[in-house]
């Protein structure tokens, strides 16, 4: 069976938007109890990640690590489109990707403990972001 879906994340801003439970409730619903589940996210300013769930201090040294790797307004961008912030999301798509393909077991995302499925916003505005969801199993 193959099931497919597209939905909206609405986001305020730059940081992570956790999206575990809602692809779970997703998964469930479609009666896939063993198979493929993948997310795919429709921007190139934004990007999907596997992240620790259960210590927000961990979301919050990640972007402290992307903030000096990868700093907005950089001189050396050319590209400034939509703002100082414009470059530096595109980089940040690119290092952190832009889709997660998961196992499906026993009709769940057979997910680690503490990982969770994030939306990792990189534009410091709020944006409403698209993703598609396919489900391959029986």
């Amino acid at each position: 069976m193959i099931h497919q879906e597209r939905f909206r994340v609405e986001t305020a801003g730059r940081g992570l938007y956790e999206l575990t439970a809602r692809v779970q409730g997703k998964v469930k619903a479609s009666g896939i109890r063993t198979g493929l589940c993948h997310l795919y996210l429709h921007h190139t300013s934004a990007a999907l990640i596997l992240c620790e769930n259960a210590d927000p201090s961990v979301r919050t040294d990640l972007e402290t690590f992307f903030q000096r790797l990868v700093r907005d307004g950089d001189s050396a961008f050319t590209h400034r489109s939509e703002g100082p912030d414009d470059m530096s999301a595109h980089i940040r798509s690119i290092l952190t990707g832009t889709a997660l393909s998961l196992p499906i077991t026993e009709g769940r995302c057979a997910l680690g403990t503490w990982q969770g499925i994030f939306l990792y916003e990189h534009r410091s505005g709020a944006h409403q972001r698209r993703l598609t969801l396919t489900l391959n199993g029986e």
